[in-house]
């Protein structure tokens, strides 16, 4: 009679052999569960309100065919509106750019393919040599140095840029302007918790950061300022005062940055900025209902060895041929966790492979053109809006976001929403527009007539 595998190893374990009987699930579970101090699964989850646990067993159905399941999910996706439905005038930090048909065609390119981490360049020349060009292209973006391999968002990349500051400083304490968009914040405050940072909010005034309350803040004890430019309300923040102050006490500059903004803007360099974080979505990721999305972070050539990640570098084979390989990687996968500098354990490869093939399809002149033509389009709808008797609620410079004041802007946008229009962003006592180099004049002009129609009926 032959033995499963199972059988086997129980007959040569109970034999004396060194073959172990491997525990079955519930007596692992049972033993980590007693190791943490708890009884039973239910104390584990005992945090999670009542009100999100399903009380019932899941309500599968029956089994259905793959044509079955298919027109089942159509059916289900349908019930979402997108912004291939409809025009969208809604930003705060995710943007409805158009993106290039030959994006879709050069991510398919097998070249790029790879198993997770390129740790393996003999393999994998084409994804790092993406991620090398990537690098490089961040650094022209910005005008910095160093650029790593990419971070998982906008919101991680700027707490990872704290650490940094608070590293090299050898300081805790990171002022941060609460005009940075609300989740950005919220993200550093948890990372603060590490006890690795302190995070001090600055207050802001008519839609941009208070420098008159903002400068006495800045001491001997400061690690770094934290700004965003433009700031989460769209604002134009004025940096050289700020700039002087800070590198006046030996702090760091870090500055969020929107990059499609940067086709017109000064650079983060030409700002004397030490660490440069963001949001790069809008550089031919689609918009995919929240994510996944990309972080990047550029630094000054002295705080390379601080940067999270990992850095693609140029280097040369054993016949003398260009090649390329992970260099530096101080990450907790190659060195112990606490000597790490961060635990981040990844990057957003092939989202950086998305904006690498944008930035060099558009070019520099075409950045240019799709920031003029967004800027363009944001100060026709606000002028066409003041004209109507509209007001926009800060009277500040901005690229392409601003504020109309209205009292329920949760209403508007149910309205705009009927008359087939994506709103803004909505705020406690205003609706944020978002314009993009996708929007349309006549686009523009229907959603001034509904606001119009709603706000003075």
């Amino acid at each position: 009679m032959k033995l499963s595998i199972v059988n086997f190893a129980k007959k040569r374990s109970r034999e004396g052999n060194n073959m172990r009987y491997t525990p079955n699930s519930a007596t692992v579970v049972r033993k980590m569960l007693q190791d943490i101090g708890l009884g039973s699964m239910a104390e584990l989850y005992a945090d999670i309100p009542d009100a999100l646990k399903l009380s019932r067993p899941l309500q599968l159905g029956d089994g259905l065919t793959e044509m079955s399941l298919r027109g089942h999910l159509k059916t289900m996706a349908a019930r979402n509106i997108s912004v291939e439905d409809m025009p969208c005038f809604l930003g705060a930090g995710a943007y409805d750019h158009y993106i290039p048909a030959v994006l879709e065609q050069m991510l398919q390119r097998s070249e790029f393919y790879t198993a997770y981490t390129p740790y393996q360049p003999e393999i994998s020349q084409g994804i790092l040599q993406s991620i090398f060009e990537y690098q490089s292209l961040i650094c022209e973006l910005t005008g910095m140095e160093v650029a790593n391999a990419s971070m998982y968002d906008g919101a991680s990349a700027l707490a990872e840029a704290g650490i940094i500051a608070c590293s090299v400083t050898r300081k805790l304490r990171v002022i941060v302007s609460e005009t940075i968009h609300p989740e950005y914040l919220q993200t550093m405050k948890t990372y603060a918790k590490s006890g690795h940072m302190e995070i001090v909010t600055a207050p802001a005034k008519d839609g941009v950061t208070d420098a008159e309350a903002l400068l006495p803040l800045i001491d001997g004890q400061i690690a770094a300022l934290v700004v965003q430019q433009p700031n989460f309300f769209g604002n134009l923040e004025e940096i050289g005062r700020l700039e002087q102050a800070v590198h006046a006490q030996k702090g760091m500059l870090i500055m969020a940055v929107d990059p499609i903004s940067l086709g017109i803007l000064k650079s983060p360099a030409e700002w004397g900025v030490d660490i440069v974080a963001g949001e790069g979505q809008s550089l031919g990721n689609p918009l995919s209902f929240g994510g996944p999305y990309l972080g990047f972070m550029a630094v000054s050539e002295k705080n390379m060895r601080k940067m999270p990640g990992r850095i693609v570098g140029q280097s040369l084979d054993s016949d003398g041929k260009r090649s390329f390989v992970l260099t530096l990687q101080a990450r907790e996968q190659h060195i112990r966790r606490e000597k790490a500098n961060s635990n981040i354990c990844s990057n957003e490869a092939l989202n950086a492979l998305t904006a690498s093939i944008y930035l060099t399809v558009i070019g520099p002149q075409g950045l240019r053109k799709i920031a003029l033509r967004s800027h363009q389009l944001a100060l026709y709808a606000r002028d066409n809006l003041l004209k109507r008797g509209f007001k926009i609620k800060y009277d500040q410079p901005f690229f392409r976001e601003f504020i109309v004041s209205c009292p329920d802007p949760a209403a508007i946008n149910e309205k705009l929403l009927q008359h087939g229009i994506i709103g803004g962003y909505e705020l406690q006592d205003g609706l944020m527009l978002a314009f993009t180099e996708k929007r349309t004049q006549s686009e523009i002009d229907r959603l001034i007539a509904v606001l119009g129609g709603e706000l003075h009926a």
